[in-house]
């Protein structure tokens, strides 16, 4: 049975390039980077290159590019600095973003104290910019905005030029979970005033396990692991040098194709909501997920009549991936956070699923898949 992978928000099939990358970096690169022989000189160089190459790609400087173990780690290592080592004092943030953030904020508001002002919503899970605009004028303390570049179960998309803008203006630091955002959008760190964000390689088709944190120039990072003076003190333990090398492909990769690739991905999704609307009467979208403007074009989070308990069950049992949120919290009792921040009640506990696509998906699949649920639900 051929499967049908539509849960490319939760990971990404490794593009054959890449393991090609990875696979010679870890046949003939396997000196220590931080060892001072010709072995880790080799090693140390080809880090070195992808630190730049990457950097390029978002028209950022090498050094303000720190490589991390994904985004989770990305996202911490940036949340909390912001409070030990830049001294913010207030955390500006939504309740629908991801747990690497809800947590680490969460457990800072726990440890130092620090005031936590979440911003409002509309029932679509968009945000409230002329809120956040009167928290960010409400205070003189430091403050710190996090909000994600695109959520990562409805697919919303932040209007990050008007947040970065309204940041600037009250100077208050910005930072963004760009994990779905990363190789799906042209982000350019000279045009849009973002102080931090964090990426995650297999979101992008390239490996799990590696990722990187982005610093804006000026700002000190103190680590959040010790023990080596790696990455110029703001993460200690050896690099991942063959996973570094095959993020560095992904997303040359992803760059480069990118216009062309999200033409014909937009495609698939707006195909497979005009096959959803004609054939299941009364379904809905979550949040922004229908729109072609204000969502990404890989996800859609569909939302049924009522409760099916066993559908991603059948559906995978039919050779079908796909998901109820965010794979992070799979499992959970609690359903999901997002959906239950801007659901009524009963619209929550009806059954919800996120598809999401790749560029190797097609309408095929999609027709296969309306079939599927058409037996099931």
């Amino acid at each position: 049975m051929k499967r049908i992978y539509l849960d490319n928000a939760a990971t990404t099939p490794i593009l054959p390039e890449v393991i090609v990358a990875i696979t010679d970096a870890m046949t003939t690169t396997f000196g220590n980077p931080s060892s001072t022989h010709q072995d880790g000189r080799k090693a140390k160089s080809l880090v070195e290159t992808a630190r730049k190459n990457i950097a390029k790609r978002l028209n950022a400087s090498a050094n303000e590019i720190i490589f991390t173990a994904g985004g989770s780690e990305a996202d911490n290592l940036i949340l909390r600095n912001a409070v030990v080592n830049l001294g913010v004092t207030t955390i500006i943030s939504s309740k629908i973003e991801h747990h690497a953030v809800l947590h680490t904020i969460y457990n800072l508001e726990k440890e130092f104290s620090i005031t936590v002002n979440w911003v409002d919503l509309d029932e679509y899970g968009a945000i409230n910019l002329e809120h956040l605009e009167s928290l960010l004028k409400n205070t003189e303390e430091k403050k710190l905005v996090s909000l994600m570049y695109v959520n990562n179960e409805i697919g919303n998309l932040l209007d990050i030029e008007k947040v970065s803008e309204l940041c600037k203006l009250n100077k208050t630091l910005f930072h963004s979970d760009a994990v779905q955002a990363v190789g799906h959008f042209a982000i350019d760190v000279q045009k849009t005033a973002i102080d931090f964000f964090a990426a995650s390689a297999h979101k992008f088709h390239g490996p799990k396990g590696v990722g990187f944190a982005y610093v804006k120039k000026g700002f000190g990072i103190s680590p959040i692991l010790h023990g080596g003076e790696q990455e110029k003190g703001a993460r200690a333990g050896t690099e991942n040098t063959h996973s570094i090398l095959g993020m560095q492909k992904a997303l040359e990769i992803a760059c480069e194709n990118l216009n062309q690739e999200s033409v014909y991905i937009q495609e698939l999704k707006s195909y497979f909501i005009d096959k959803l609307k004609a054939n299941f009467e009364g379904i809905q979208f979550n949040g922004q997920s229908e729109s072609d403007k204000n969502s990404s074009y890989i996800m859609l989070n569909v939302r049924f009549t009522k409760e099916y308990a066993m559908l991603l069950f059948n559906l995978d049992l039919k050779g079908i991936s796909a998901s109820g949120g965010s794979a992070c919290q799979s499992g959970s009792s609690k359903g999901s956070h997002v959906l239950n921040a801007i659901l009524h009640e009963k619209e929550a506990t009806k059954t919800s699923v996120r598809f999401s696509f790749s560029k190797f998906n097609t309408k095929q699949e999609i027709d296969d898949v309306i079939e599927v649920l058409k037996g099931i639900v």
